[in-house]
């Protein structure tokens, strides 16, 4: 236990224009749990990328359990121990779990492949965590908390020592955190070293041993978890200290902008009404599956609509589509920002040209570049998105970075309602500030402001207002300033709560 299972000593690595490590040291032991922490574009990536065999290193050395290593691929660092689980999961979803688990080195009889071997040891892998799941059943039908665990299962089935776990829990519920937390600390005490990369600070405490720091490429420091602050570690992580993580702008409440009224669509968004004024941030929060990020796409035209109606400054808009939406001033920065919001293989030009294409043409339908350059430069200035220049693919971007494109496309508009589903997920501690700034500026314009988003403490510290779903419906209705975390929770399990008080009153009566 404690012995130095990777070293990896003076890495640099450049891209066209970019130097994305310069001189890195890093460090993990067996038994123990280290986060590398920076912020998006430190290079944290990059790193565990050429410690993975993605990308190859400029300069530098690589041992792994005390051997050296050259330029690694891939396969040759699954034999050495080290698997990755990436943010995005890499999972054939029309396979079953067993299938995924041995896909390219699947188990034979003769030149048959042999189902049931397959299966036996998915089984026994799965058996070992504690995770209750068939090796047979699809995984296109499983939770994406379930994929998770089954990738988590598939590194350990290749007797991975070195487990690299990239925004682990960007995508779970705190139950379902919990059981991944359980699944470190039992892979920790058999001897794994894991490297935790996550831009939620709080869950820190509860499994990691050694924080590494990097920033802009370069490495900060590393330091023992228990003997250090988040207040330090942000500093360090940002270069100076962050005073107010959620920045509050006070503004006095205006008119009423926007309005939805009984909103049903599909089993998700059931009789929804509620309303945004001008000078407030309204915060929607709730449990995974509590129907808030359908009731954007709903509002947004992406799903349709049953019944409802939705009023812009007092007046009926009829949405079927977002086409729709956008000309009335309605926008949303959505959830999934790769797959929803962003053209990846695009650059950021064409991005943020794309939707404000009728801003941009003259009467003969040709682009005017003097006013596309102007709208890119300003949204780039104006969100302090870091990059080159605006013809970089936005694809190549960090997770923050991709995060304001999508907010610049909508801003180069006069919007009246913009809606965030999940703005700051998966993005950095001072890129999260960036945003908060953005509502609040939005707020002082007097835009209605709508945001969902699964972490309490962010809610309750930068909406104005809180409306709780739960199971599709709209369950209460507080003030920022006035509530506590244990409230909105007691309003966010209010039908899970009913339903499980009447399963148990039925229960006692039979």
């Amino acid at each position: 236990m404690n012995e130095v299972i990777v070293s990896m000593q003076g890495i640099s690595k450049s891209f066209p224009g970019v130097k994305a490590l310069d001189n890195v040291r890093f460090e993990l032991r067996s038994g123990e749990v280290m986060a590398l922490l920076g912020e998006n574009g430190a290079g944290k990536s990059t790193l565990m990328k050429i410690l993975s065999g993605v990308y190859t290193r400029d300069e530098g050395t690589l041992e792994i359990f005390g051997k050296s290593y050259g330029n690694l691929t891939p396969r040759q660092a699954q034999a050495a121990g080290v698997a990755i689980i990436h943010q995005e999961l890499n999972m054939c979803r029309h396979l079953t779990v067993a299938e995924n688990m041995f896909l390219g080195r699947e188990k034979c009889r003769g030149i048959v492949l042999s189902d049931a071997d397959m299966e036996k040891e998915a089984a026994r892998v799965l058996g070992k965590l504690k995770i209750d799941i068939d090796p047979r059943q699809v995984v296109g039908e499983l939770p994406v908390s379930k994929q998770q665990m089954v990738e988590i299962a598939k590194a350990l089935s290749t007797n991975a020592r070195v487990l690299i776990m990239d925004e682990p829990t960007s995508a779970l519920t705190s139950r379902e955190i919990d059981d991944l937390f359980r699944i470190i600390h039992q892979l920790r005490a058999d001897g794994c070293g894991i490297v935790y990369i996550s831009h939620r600070l709080e869950e820190l405490a509860h499994i990691v041993d050694r924080v590494t720091i990097m920033r802009d490429g370069q490495y900060i420091t590393t330091m023992n978890f228990a003997d250090t602050t988040l207040d330090e570690i942000i500093a360090h992580m940002v270069g100076r200290e962050i005073k107010e993580k959620f920045p509050r702008v006070h503004c006095e409440k205006g008119k009423k902008v926007f309005e939805v009224r009984h909103l049903n669509a599909g089993r998700m968004v059931r009789d929804v009404s509620f309303e945004l004024h001008e000078g407030e941030i309204v915060g929607f929060a709730g449990l995974m599956g509590a129907g808030r990020t359908e009731t954007t796409r709903a509002i947004f035209g992406v799903d349709p609509k049953e019944s409802g109606e939705i009023l812009l400054d007092g007046k009926t808009v009829e949405i079927r589509g977002p086409k729709d939406a956008i000309r009335a001033g309605i926008v949303l920065a959505p959830e999934d920002r790769k797959k929803d919001g962003l053209c990846t293989k695009l650059s950021i030009r064409h991005n943020i040209a794309l939707p404000n294409l009728d801003l941009l043409c003259n009467p003969m339908g040709v682009v005017s570049a003097s006013k596309e350059d102007a709208m890119c430069d300003k949204a780039v200035q104006e969100l302090k998105i870091k990059t080159p220049g605006v013809d970089v693919d936005a694809g190549n971007l960090s997770g923050g970075n991709q995060q304001k494109v999508v907010v610049g496309k909508w801003l180069a508009r006069d919007s009246r309602v913009v809606m965030f589903d999940e703005p700051t997920r998966g993005i950095d501690v001072a890129a999260k500030v960036e945003i908060y700034n953005l509502m609040n500026q939005l707020k002082q314009q007097g835009i209605a402001v709508m945001f969902v988003s699964s972490e309490m403490p962010e809610v309750m510290g930068i909406a104005d207002r809180i409306i709780v779903m739960c199971d599709g419906r709209i369950t209460g209705e507080v003030m920022a300033g006035e509530t506590t975390q244990s409230e909105i929770l007691t309003l966010a399990t209010r039908f899970e709560n009913k339903f499980a008080q009447q399963n148990a009153e039925g229960g006692a009566q039979a």
